[in-house]
C-alpha cells in the first residue's frame, strides 16, 4: 500500500482535491480520531500533533517526521467531510463533529 494514494479535500478550497499517500493518511486519520474529543473544548493543532505522535507507526513517520504536515492535511480533509469541527477560538481548536 505504500504507493497507493487517496483523494483528500480542503475545507478552505471547496471543490479542489489532492492525491496523497494512502498509508500515511490512514495512519494519521486513525491517530487523530483516537485523540480528538467530542467536546467543544477540543484540542489545538499543537496538542493534536503532540498527542498523535506516539500513535503513529515509526516506519511511516520515523521520529514523528512530517507529522505536522499530515496533521494539517487530515484535519482539513476531515473538516471538509464534516467529521471534524473547527472552533473559532485563539488558538483554533478542533473536535469531532
Amino acid at each position: 500500500m505504500p504507493d497507493e494514494t487517496i483523494t483528500v479535500e480542503n475545507v478552505n478550497t471547496p471543490g479542489r482535491t489532492e492525491r496523497v499517500n494512502a498509508a500515511k493518511y490512514q495512519a494519521m486519520r486513525e491517530a487523530m480520531m483516537a485523540v480528538l474529543p467530542e467536546t467543544p473544548a477540543g484540542l489545538s493543532a499543537a496538542e493534536i500533533k503532540e498527542q498523535v505522535k506516539p500513535l503513529l507507526p515509526d516506519e511511516l513517520f520515523p521520529g514523528g517526521k512530517t507529522s505536522g504536515w499530515w496533521v494539517k492535511c487530515v484535519q482539513l480533509d476531515l473538516e471538509a467531510k464534516g467529521i471534524v469541527t473547527r472552533h473559532k477560538t485563539k488558538p483554533l481548536r478542533f473536535s469531532l463533529a
